[in-house]
């Protein structure tokens, strides 16, 4: 059963984000608390080119299974390391469509909007590890493995052990890129 794993928050711009005993979702808004909440865009880089952007980056997910794959290939990470809100364990995020909604807990629910892209931030916390956040499929097209960004689109509070609901939308369906 997909669940929730942790929960992580931090007010500014770290890379890494404290674990956290629930955060609370905020409609249209993002993580409450977070730096990267808002109606409009607030990751750095994307500020500098047109800060009146949507905020399609409100929530940040990654999948406890790729810091156990990491952790294998002698990184130390863990929930939050990576700057992720919710550490997920049991959903194929990658393999999201676009448009998939993730209901949470009692009463959250976000809707996937894209692919993180790996940025060199990630060698800055540990040497190698942005490489090791990409790959290759079987036709030589990139992957990324950092994780998928969300909206909220329904407010709550989400703890770790809450219950992940998959909703996928209607097809056809359309494969998540970076965001």
């Amino acid at each position: 059963m997909p669940t929730v794993e942790a929960v992580s928050v931090s007010p500014g711009h770290t890379f890494s984000k404290p674990g956290a005993p629930a955060i609370t979702l905020v409609e249209g808004i993002g993580v409450a608390g977070d730096a990267h909440s808002g109606t409009t865009v607030k990751h750095r880089s994307r500020v500098a080119r047109d800060p009146s952007q949507p905020n399609l980056r409100q929530v940040h997910l990654i999948h406890a299974e790729l810091h156990d794959a990491l952790v294998e290939q002698g990184f130390t990470v863990g929930a939050g390391a990576m700057g992720e809100n919710i550490t997920t364990r049991g959903v194929d995020l990658l393999a999201l469509p676009a448009g998939t909604r993730l209901a949470i807990g009692a009463d959250a629910v976000i809707e996937v909007t894209g692919l993180r892209n790996p940025c060199a931030q990630l060698d800055a916390f540990q040497p190698g590890l942005m490489a090791a956040c990409l790959d290759r499929d079987d036709e030589g097209a990139l992957v990324r493995k950092a994780g998928v960004m969300a909206i909220v689109v329904t407010g709550g509070t989400v703890t770790a052990g809450d219950a992940i609901r998959v909703l996928p939308p209607p097809g056809p369906h359309r494969r998540l890129e970076p965001v």
